[in-house]
């Protein structure tokens, strides 16, 4: 997205912010879908509703991606969880270096993976979509998600380790 078509959202030009929000779309929607899973549509509405109420807001147009991406985080882990609060866990254990998209093996379809998905918690699944989908590391997915990077890791390990226990199930 160009940088004067967000200038021209921001100022309240109809047509650029429909254009920004077009862009974001499915980005931001795969982002939804894979953490509030059934409430993914939901989860993504909710998202592009703050994000036009608040662009005005975004003070560098080039970090609307980011920007973007904690607001559909946050809506699709709140979603996720019926619109209840996140705890924040401030344990602190270092992740293992375990790929759960290498453990997927070439007949598996969407749907189980997606199943496996089902049973983690939100936010479990939002660091599995932070880290393997969106491929940040331990700060960004901590600044995204608004935790310490200590709380980042353990809920990095735990996702894997949950995702791990399932799958082999």
């Amino acid at each position: 997205m160009d940088e004067t078509t967000v200038r021209r959202a921001q100022r309240g030009d109809a047509a650029s912010l429909e254009a920004v929000l077009r862009d974001l779309a499915p980005y931001l929607g795969r982002i939804c879908g894979a953490i509030a899973l059934d409430a993914g549509d939901d989860a993504l509405q909710e998202a592009m509703v703050a994000i036009a109420r608040n662009l005005r807001s975004l003070r560098e147009p080039a970090a609307l991606r980011g920007w973007a991406r904690r607001i559909a985080v946050r809506e699709a882990v709140r979603a996720a969880r019926g619109g209840r609060s996140i705890p924040v866990d401030p344990a602190t254990l270092d992740p293992v270096g375990v790929d759960p998209g290498a453990m997927v093996s070439d007949g598996t379809t969407a749907v189980e993976v997606r199943a496996v998905l089902a049973d983690l918690a939100p936010e479990q699944r939002a660091v599995l979509v932070l880290r393997h989908l969106d491929g940040l590391d331990e700060a960004e997915m901590a600044e995204v998600l608004g935790v310490a990077r200590g709380t980042v890791k353990s809920r990095l390990h735990r996702a894997r380790t949950a995702f791990r226990e399932r799958w082999t199930a």
